[in-house]
Order: C-alpha cells, then structure tokens, then sequence
C-alpha cells in the first residue's frame, strides 16, 4: 500500500512559511501548500465532490521525485487539501509518480499514470478507496512493460482511459523520432493485460517552424480525447502539449472525428495563447455534462527564484469548454468563480474609471469597429514603471489581442515576452475578462483565453488604466475574496 501518510504537516515549516509570505503566490487560484505543483491529474467529480490529484514534489520547489497531491472542492473554487495520493516507492515508479487520470472500474477508483525508472516511463495502476484517500499499487505494475518495440520512440508517458463497448481503450503520449508527436492507443479488457493498436494520430513536426505558435513538436504529453456536441455541431477533440527535448512549448487541439483506431483530424488550434502558461491541461466531464478542465501555470521568473520562495507552479482557474458553431472551443472561467467577487469597485464608462488591486475581477463590454483598438493596463504602478498591458485591435478584417509585459517588472531576470493571438468577431463586439491575482493572468476575449505571468516588484503596482482608441468600453470590476484553501 502506498504510503499515504507522507502528512502535509511533515513538509518543510520554513519552506511553509516562506511560500506564505510570497507576495506572488495567488489567493484564489488552487496551489500546492508549498513545493512544486505541476500538472492537473486524475480530475473527477465522486458523490457531489470535485477532486484534483496533482503533479506535486512536497520537499522542495523542484521538479523532483513526483509524488501525487490531493486537494477536494464541492464548488471547484475553494479547496481542501488531503494527504499525498502517490508517492514513489521501490519498483517502476522508484523515481516518479508521474502524470495519469482517475476512472472507474466498475465502482473501484483506478489511477492510471506513468512510473518513473531511471530513463524508463512505465505505465502503472493504483486502486483506491471509495473516499478516494488511499491507494493502493499494483502488484503487477507495470501495466506495459515498454513501448511498442517496432517505433523509435521518443518518450512514453501520460494517459487518457475510457470505457468503449466492453472494452479500455486509452492512448498514451509519445513520439515517433522523424516524425513528430503521436498517442498511441491500446486496448484492454480488465485494464492490467494490454494490446497495442497503432497510433491514433501522428503529428507534423517536420512540417512547421519550430517558432510557430501551432508547431505540434517532437512529443504530445497530456493527451486528451473527448467528444463535444452543440445544436448541430459536433466534433471529438485532441488536445496535447508540445514537448521537445525537454522544452514545454503550448498546448493544442485538434478537432476531428474519431472512429475505430483512427483520428480524422479537420482543424488544428491553440488551445491557448499563452503558449506554456497553460500546460498540461487536463479535462473532466462533471455531473452536469459541463467539460471542465485545468492547466499548469508555469513559472515566468527563475528556478532560483522560485526555490528561495518555497513554491512553484499554479493550477488554472476551472474552465468550462463548448463547442462553436466552426467546430472550435470556447473557453471560460466556470460559473463558480465569479462567488468570489466581492466589492463592486466600478460599473460604467471605462473612461475615469479608479480601480486599483492585485485580486480582481475585469469585464469589458468593448464596441470595436474596424480600425478600433483598447487598451488594459493591470498591475501597473503610479508613474508608469510597471505594468502590463493588454491590446485588443481589430484591423484588416484581423481581431487581435496583444500581452506586452515588456514592463511588467523592473526585474530583469523575469520572463517579459509578448504573447498575442486572434480571436473570432460577430459584428462589432468584444466580450473580455480578466482575472488578476498576483503573478498569475488569465484573460479571455470572445472565449479565447490566454493566461500569463507577471511580477512586478513594486508595492504600489496595482493599478488598472484603461484607454480606447475609436472604441467604446463599459467596465465592470470587482474585487476578489482568497479562495478558501484550510491549511
């Protein structure tokens, strides 16, 4: 059995206490109570509570020795941590817990993730108990005891499982070298015995930039398969994280349609603007048919940075995603989110407008006629020294939004890249949110989100500057409570 009672308690206090003081860690954002947190797995919603199992290392904020964290939610906003899901152990998973996902094997919760040995990822299985506390490993682990012996492959890690007639089906990220990314699929009748059926989808590195926004890379981590459906539109979606070399890149999808062993792709998308600030999404389908999914929020400042502060990584805000009428997603923020808005700092013409904070809640009704562009400076200080600033533009038939952080901090070991995108138009109206909370960004502009990173080192940068050029914008702002995280 795996050794569950690794308490929190049992982590560095003065680890604690330093992530705690951090004036960069969010407040309603999910993160790990100090360490390094990585990707969302084993999403699931059992007996009306949410549950978030997560990449998670609880001895330093380094990506080292993966074990699993557990925190539970009834309203996907405020959480409660539990005791560590998966800790490595002696066998195929002696140097890592890595990433998988939670289903059900008849009524027996069932973790499929990836062991870590040395170079090898070994997919394994835990069993646990009803209340989805403790877990127990395989004695047959691992599950598969290597890739395909016929591929050149990359790497062999991350899962998606699903029932189909009466049989598992899952696919796992890999790589062909030469080729570029894939999910190779298998097949399974007990989830323990399984048989290799091909590639569902072989990627197109060769046949990209590298620098591309939409390069698919030389591996998919975080495959993710599911089907989505609307009036008379639907569509299965493919999403996976670009990886090369050890490089995490951005998250993509593609939409398609899936049948027998084989994915038709029709489009590939950004899954989100903000390229690696969104990584490693994984999805759930709820109680009430939504599809609800988290990404990682990396880091933007230095690995020394993060290890002197005790933390790492922040997990997304929950995400509900539906299908357009062209087959693409639409993203948005779960419902949930909006009971932690507090005060009602503004409601009117964006011109004027005095609101200032590093918890907030932003929508802009924007009218943005061909040639208009808006301006949204957030976290910005007094004189001007600090501040990042969102372009929303529309020109040549072309709807744009624009992140510079190139003043997003006076410190010049941050990351400060431009991040930008497109977004669609129906008639003259933008519809944006943005959510501020400390270091972590997360916008969305017609339901096209893209999420980032700042760090001001200003105590007064927290002011919000709104300007519009041949464009009408109605401001509604809030501030925003602490999640609620008992620790």
């Amino acid at each position: 059995m795996t050794d569950i009672v690794t308490p929190l308690q049992a982590m560095p206090s003065e680890m604690l206490e330093r992530a705690a003081a951090d004036r960069h860690r969010p407040a309603f954002h999910f993160t790990s109570p100090a360490g390094w947190l990585n990707d969302p797995n084993g999403l699931t919603q059992r007996d009306g509570v949410f549950h978030l199992f997560y990449q998670f290392n609880p001895f330093a904020a380094v990506h080292d020795r993966i074990h699993w964290g557990h925190a539970i939610s009834e309203d996907l906003v405020n959480w409660r941590d539990l005791p560590i899901a998966l800790a490595p152990s002696e066998g195929p998973d002696v140097d890592g817990c890595w990433s998988g996902v939670l289903v059900y094997d008849g009524d027996v919760p069932t973790i499929v993730y990836s062991g870590r040995r040395g170079d090898q990822e070994l997919p394994c299985l835990a069993t646990g108990s009803s209340d989805l506390v403790t877990w127990t490993k395989d004695t047959g682990n691992p599950a598969i005891a290597a890739p395909p012996p016929d591929l050149d492959i990359v790497a062999f890690r991350d899962h998606c499982v699903w029932r189909e007639g009466d049989t598992w089906r899952q696919i796992i990220g890999a790589g062909i070298r030469g080729q570029g990314g894939t999910a190779l699929m298998y097949e399974s009748p007990d989830l323990r015995q399984w048989n290799y059926l091909g590639p569902l989808l072989v990627g197109d590195s060769e046949d990209r930039p590298r620098d591309a926004p939409d390069w698919t890379g030389t591996m998919w981590e975080c495959v993710d398969l599911f089907h989505l459906d609307a009036d008379d539109v639907d569509r299965d979606v493919l999403v996976f994280s670009a990886w090369d070399e050890g490089v995490t890149h951005h998250p993509l999808y593609w939409t398609g349609h899936y049948e027998g062993v084989h994915f038709e792709p029709e489009a590939l998308h950004r899954l989100d603007l903000g390229g690696r600030y969104f990584y490693a999404p994984q999805s759930m389908q709820d109680a009430g048919g939504r599809r609800v999914l988290f990404g990682w929020m990396q880091e933007g400042r230095p690995d020394a940075a993060a290890v002197a502060a005790g933390w790492s990584g922040v997990m997304s805000l929950p995400r509900v995603a539906t299908l357009r009428a062209d087959g693409s997603l639409h993203q948005a923020p779960a419902p949930e989110v909006s009971s932690l808005r507090q005060e009602l700092l503004h409601d009117g013409p964006a011109e004027g407008a005095s609101v200032r904070g590093d918890q907030l809640d932003l929508e802009l009704d924007i009218d943005l006629p061909e040639g208009g562009s808006v301006e949204l400076a957030v976290l910005a200080s007094p004189q001007g020294d600090e501040r990042s600033v969102y372009r929303v533009s529309r020109s040549d038939g072309e709807a744009t939004i624009l992140l510079d952080r190139s003043r997003s901090s006076l410190d010049s070991d941050v990351d400060t890249a431009e991040l930008s995108g497109t977004f669609p138009m129906s008639g003259d109206r933008v519809a944006v949110r943005v959510l501020v909370d400390h270091s972590a960004l997360e916008a969305f502009v017609n339901g096209v989100p893209l999420a980032a990173r700042a760090y001001p080192t200003l105590r007064d940068a927290v002011g919000v500057e709104i300007q519009a050029s041949g464009a009408r914008v109605h401001l509604r702002a809030w501030e925003m409570s602490a999640a609620a995280t008992p620790r």
